[in-house]
Formats: C-alpha cells, structure tokens, sequence
C-alpha cells in the first residue's frame, strides 16, 4: 500500500522574525530621525540616528549567535543601513544647517548620499575579500555619527545651523568622501570578547560609560570625530610612501601591505628547503 503522507523534506519557505525584527527597528529609527528633523526636532532626529547604530550591531549578531543569517536578511539590512545611515543623516543635516545656502546646501547633502550608497555597495561587493581587521573607508553608521552628533552638540547649545551652514556642509562633505576613500579604519572584529580581563580594565569601562552617560552628545561626537580621523593616520602609518591608490581607487589597486616585505615573503617561499631531514 502507498504511502500518501507527505514526504517531501524541502527547507521551509520564510524570513526568520527576530533578527528581522531588529532591522525594522533600525529601518523605523531612521525614518524617524527624517520626519523629526522636518518638524524641527533636530535633537530627537540624532538620537535617533544613534538608535538605529543600535540595532544595526544587533541584527547581525544576533543572526550569528541564533544561526538565522538569511540572504534576505542581508539585502534588508543593506536596504535599512541605506536610508538610516545614508539618507537620514544628510536630510537632518540639511534640514538643520544646509537648507538656506542654496545649490551648496543641497549638493552637499547629496555628495554624502551618494557617498553612503556606494560605500554599502563595495562593501557588499567586497565581503568576502577584504580584510576582516579593517574597514576600506569609513563604515556609514560611524558616518552618520558624526553628523548625528553635531546636530545634537548644536542643538543642545542651541546654535543655529544656518549661521554655521559652510562649516556643516564642509563636514558633510568631508564625512561623505572618507566613507568612499581607501583608508583603512579598525573594525574591532579581530577583539575576543570572551577573553578574560583584568579588573582594572572593567572599571575604566565603567567610567567610560558614566563620562558618556554624562555628556552623551559632546563625548559621542567626539569619539566617532576620532575615529574618523583615525583612518588617514593609520593608513600613512601603514605604507612606506604614501600613493594615489591608498588614498582612493578601485578596491584591488588598494595594497596597503610593504612592498619589499611581500617579495621577501615571495623569496623565503620559493627557496628550496636545504635542511636535513630526519
């Protein structure tokens, strides 16, 4: 007698909930920050840029840790970063700072979208090539941070953007070509989390929390400012001379490595092994 009961033992069809979830989340934050700062709330826009920071470093691990990783959730994620983190903070700038100088004002907030999506786009490009220690050029959420974090400095001081239009177009527009440079940026993959730690250094832990808890918006500009310069010292570190190429081209013309130690390396390699064999 035939069996009639189903047998077939295809994947199930669907989108894994929770890590998706945390996208949406992002996704939300960051069209938040956009109608906010069209109705003149420029401090709960950044805030909420800063939120969408939050669920985009939980989304993904937390697609690793439960083994959820979908390639849906990676394009939703992308999607999400885009508008969070490329689109949100140029429209909070202009709307805060840009909007009363005109082309300029437009045009700069423009150069730090296009600047977004193409960085989104070699970074996806790139994932399975690329260094995991480093980033090529700024991340966008660390992008957006900065933006996010002058806009709320000034707004907390409350200082008129408009009176400061130039000096905010010129960091938008800064901020939005070192996300397309070639420069390299610690990505902190490389950092266990599971290693043991003296008690020292979870104490100044604490206190790095309770200085930011503090000042939130000073001291979060401030890091991500850093950071962001970080890029170029590290990358003129790295190199003997510094090139065109280090500074910005395609992603294989991007050789931060010594040239002289990488023939050395070639050489040791192709040098017979003349040592006795026991």
């Amino acid at each position: 007698m035939t069996d009639s009961k189903n047998t077939d033992t295809s994947p199930r069809k669907g989108i894994y909930l929770l890590p998706n979830l945390l996208t949406t989340g992002g996704l939300f934050a960051g069209f938040f920050a956009i109608v906010s700062s069209m109705n003149g709330h420029f401090e709960a826009a950044a805030v909420a840029i800063f939120v969408a920071m939050v669920f985009d470093g939980l989304d993904g691990r937390v697609a690793r840790l439960t083994n959820t990783q979908s390639e849906f959730g990676a394009q939703y994620d992308s999607m999400s970063d885009m508008l969070s983190f490329g689109v949100a903070p140029s429209l909070v700038a202009y709307n805060w700072g840009l909007a009363d100088l005109g082309k300029f004002g437009w045009l700069a907030a423009f150069i730090f979208v296009a600047c977004a999506a193409l960085r989104l786009a070699r970074f996806n490009a790139n994932l399975s090539v690329t260094d995991g220690r480093f980033f090529q050029g700024l991340a966008s959420p660390a992008a957006a941070a900065i933006i996010a974090g002058m806009v709320w400095t000034g707004s907390i001081y409350e200082i008129d953007g408009d009176n400061i239009g130039y000096l905010v177009g010129l960091l938008t527009i800064i901020t939005g070509l070192l996300m397309v440079s070639n420069f390299r940026y610690h990505s902190f993959k490389d950092v266990n989390w599971r290693d043991r730690v003296s008690f020292l250094a979870i104490l100044c832990v604490v206190l790095i929390f309770v200085v930011i808890a503090a000042r939130p918006a000073e001291m979060l500009f401030g890091i991500f400012f850093i950071y962001a310069c970080s890029g170029p010292v590290t990358t003129i570190r790295s190199v003997r001379k510094l090139k065109l190429e280090h500074v910005v081209g395609d992603t294989n013309d991007a050789d931060f490595a010594d040239e002289l130690q990488e023939r050395n390396d070639a050489v040791k390699v192709d040098e017979p092994d003349n040592e006795p064999r026991s």
